[in-house]
């Protein structure tokens, strides 16, 4: 395990169109190839918060999946975000994680955002998912998935949570919050990236992509409502003397989600 640095993009989103949201993140992208081990893109980023699932889903092997394997060996970098699946069962928000090497993890979304209906128009996920990548131990999670601690709670089998979001401006106060916590909380780094922008219902976003450590200190805490780019270096020998100087995690309360 050693020191993983970390790309977040904020941005803005073509509503519900693949073709142009791909161009776009390949130019804002290609700067960082050199100076990155991993991309985080925000949820939906390739179509935006869409609950026209017949509309804007994809195939598990689909173009946006190939273009994600194409970015990532290029550029020879990680690269994760969320896009609705089109699968057996429905449809997915799926968070994908793709290696240089071509090598794709998912997640589908486990609590579905009713206040939307999503829970109408796809299906939630059933499994907690850990993501190892160059000796980091990820938990990939979903926008309304902040929400729950229970879902995310450590059992000292993750360092670093990543969250991507399309979480609407009036609620920007509980998002930083609740990043917050979650790193406290969990011992771990904390990492959410969320869009700006307006959507195709209307709905304006604030962005506020952070990176928090687990001290809850932020490291990163990009600006409300603009396009934005960092990277920065998550520390392996500072959170692994943290947990050893304050074993919080080992007075864990034991159980088991079904």
């Amino acid at each position: 395990m050693r020191d993983l640095n970390v790309t977040l993009i904020q941005s803005d989103l073509y509503w519900q169109s693949a073709v142009q949201n791909c161009e776009h993140f390949e130019a804002v992208m290609a700067p960082f190839a050199a100076q990155t081990d991993l991309i985080v893109l925000p949820e939906m980023f390739n179509s935006g918060f869409s609950m026209q699932p017949a509309t804007v889903a994809q195939r598990d092997d689909g173009e946006t999946v190939q273009w994600l394997k194409t970015q990532a060996a290029l550029l020879d970098t990680a690269i994760c975000g969320s896009l609705a699946i089109k699968t057996e069962a429905g449809y997915s928000n799926r968070f994908v994680f793709v290696t240089p090497q071509g090598e794709i993890s998912h997640y589908d979304k486990r609590h579905l955002f009713r206040m939307s209906n999503e829970h109408e128009y796809y299906e939630a996920g059933q499994a907690r998912e850990i993501i190892e990548y160059r000796g980091w131990r990820i938990l990939p999670q979903i926008c309304y998935d902040l929400r729950f601690p229970v879902w995310s709670r450590n059992q000292n089998d993750y360092d670093l949570a990543i969250y991507v979001a399309n979480w609407p401006k009036p609620r920007r106060n509980a998002w930083r919050a609740l990043l917050q916590a979650r790193a406290i909380e969990n011992q771990c780094y904390c990492i959410g990236v969320n869009r700006i922008g307006v959507d195709g219902n209307g709905l304006e976003y604030a962005g506020d992509s952070l990176v928090v450590d687990y001290l809850g200190e932020l490291v990163v805490d990009q600006k409300e409502g603009m396009a934005f780019c960092e990277t920065t270096q998550l520390s392996t020998s500072k959170l692994a003397a943290f947990k050893e100087k304050f074993p919080a995690w080992m007075d864990g309360d034991q159980f088991t989600i079904d």
